[in-house]
């Protein structure tokens, strides 16, 4: 029993998380770290280790499936995600953002960590119920490049912090910005979201584990291969759906874990 306890704990975390990210891009870290915070009490700050690092290859075989069904906006995905890439003033915003992020986070007790990330995946549940977004692709087109590269400076700096501090940032704070923020259609949100989600959630993984130490490897191996699983099935799923439906399904998922 103790040894298939964690096995239910990571399956069900697992396809949580996995569905949230290739159904709406949504960070392994809104679903992993609750579950591994409440029913395996490990470490709040050890749990957002594991879950950024199961955001990885989740969210870049998401990606892949989101490009091949042309809902990926490359170009602005790269400017927004150059902290990993290049040494410009991405690459200083987000990555320096990211790192600061992981070590304020090292400094804050548990108990006020874990309620954080829990109390904002019920907000962002409640915010894609009540208010869905339904921007079309045209509406998108309007806006112009170089107002949605200011832009991307100051959400770049946003989403990097938040994604070290609690990791839910990296995947829902992303969709919320590219779609409230910079106008994006959903699908094209998410495809672009998991596409800078890969390189920003291992930034933050890495900077976890420089800080706080190794994680429980069995419970790391256990999340990464079922998020990994489930995620490819929902971007496959997720691209021949309506937004109405992508919305109403994760903030059913967000607000129920949020309880």
């Amino acid at each position: 029993m103790n040894v298939l306890f964690p096995v239910l704990v990571t399956f069900f975390a697992g396809m949580g998380a996995g569905l949230g990210t290739g159904f709406a891009g949504m960070s392994a870290a809104a679903v992993i770290s609750p579950m591994l915070i409440t029913f395996l009490h490990m470490d709040p700050y050890m749990a957002v280790g594991i879950a950024l690092s199961s955001d990885v290859l989740a969210s870049a075989v998401s990606a892949y499936t989101y490009h091949k069904n042309k809902n990926l906006d490359i170009k602005n995905g790269l400017i927004m995600m150059a902290s990993v890439l290049a040494s410009d003033v991405y690459k200083r915003q987000v990555l320096a953002f990211t790192v600061v992020g992981s070590w304020v986070a090292s400094k804050v007790p548990s108990a006020t960590m874990g309620g954080f990330s829990v109390f904002m995946t019920f907000l962002l549940g409640v915010k894609f119920i009540v208010r869905p977004v339904m921007t079309t692709k045209e509406a998108m087109l309007g806006v112009s490049a170089k107002k949605r590269a200011v832009q991307s400076v100051v959400c770049g700096i946003v989403i990097g912090f938040i994604c070290g501090f609690i990791g839910a940032g990296g995947g829902m704070m992303m969709l919320l910005i590219l779609t409230s923020v910079l106008g994006y259609e959903l699908k094209t949100a998410v495809g672009t979201s998991v596409f800078i989600m890969t390189f920003t959630a291992l930034t933050g993984a890495v900077s976890h584990f420089m800080i706080g130490g190794a994680p429980d490897w069995g419970v790391w191996v256990l999340c990464v291969l079922f998020t990994l699983l489930w995620a490819r099935i929902a971007a496959v799923f997720a691209n021949k759906a309506t937004p109405k439906t992508l919305n109403r399904a994760t903030g059913v998922v967000l607000v129920v874990l949020g309880i």
